[in-house]
């Protein structure tokens, strides 16, 4: 059967979902064009026109990856509802527990963007965003007399790092913690920078 006749921007989508699929199996270093143009049954050369490096074609799947989960962390904390129901829906999303994917692709870009200057710009960008959202919320919350935080800035930057920390444990080391013991510590994290009691915060989002 004869091939769709995608147009560009489709084809790079095509191109970008199947090198982040490529990624994740083999990892940053292992990955090769050939892999990816492997994936989709077409040559090297379609790969290369679209993308002329193999390091142009990882930081564009990483830029792409990117640009899709913060897309959905917009669409979380834009709901029309308590700023500590948008967080915690956000905070669950994000969590190694919840139904955010891709983070064996993350820890790989972590890893190669301490080579890799393009790759570092890229994961900084969402890590950068990801905070600034995360504060944003908070600082709402406040402001709406939700709950209290001094310091919404130093609240999202020390969970995002339980959160980071809790998935690259669960992620190299299988069985290295519970999905329940993580979803708990998350919890008890959250409730904590927001000077609530587990318990209120669990009654504050049914």
């Amino acid at each position: 059967m004869a091939r769709v006749r995608l147009s560009v921007a489709e084809r790079r989508e095509e191109l970008l979902r199947a090198a982040i699929e490529q990624i994740e199996a083999r990892g940053v270093a292992a990955v090769r064009i050939a892999d990816v143009a492997s994936a989709l049954g077409v040559s090297n050369a379609l790969v290369l026109y679209h993308f002329s490096t193999k390091e142009k074609l990882v930081a564009a799947a990483f830029t792409y990856a990117a640009e899709d989960d913060l897309a959905r962390l917009r669409k979380l904390l834009g709901r029309r509802t308590s700023a500590l129901r948008r967080l915690r829906a956000a905070v669950r999303w994000y969590a190694p527990t919840g139904q955010a994917k891709g983070w064996r692709l993350w820890i790989e870009g972590w890893a190669a963007a301490l080579r890799e200057p393009a790759l570092q710009e890229v994961t900084r960008g969402l890590d950068r965003q990801w905070k600034a959202a995360i504060t944003e919320v908070i600082a709402e919350g406040v402001a709406g007399g939700e709950f209290e935080c001094p310091d919404p800035t130093g609240a999202a930057l020390r969970l995002t790092a339980l959160l980071d920390g809790l998935a690259v444990q669960m992620t190299a080391y299988t069985g290295a913690v519970s999905r329940a013991r993580a979803q708990e510590w998350v919890d008890e994290a959250l409730a904590r920078e927001l000077g609530l009691a587990r318990e209120a915060l669990a009654a504050a989002v049914r």
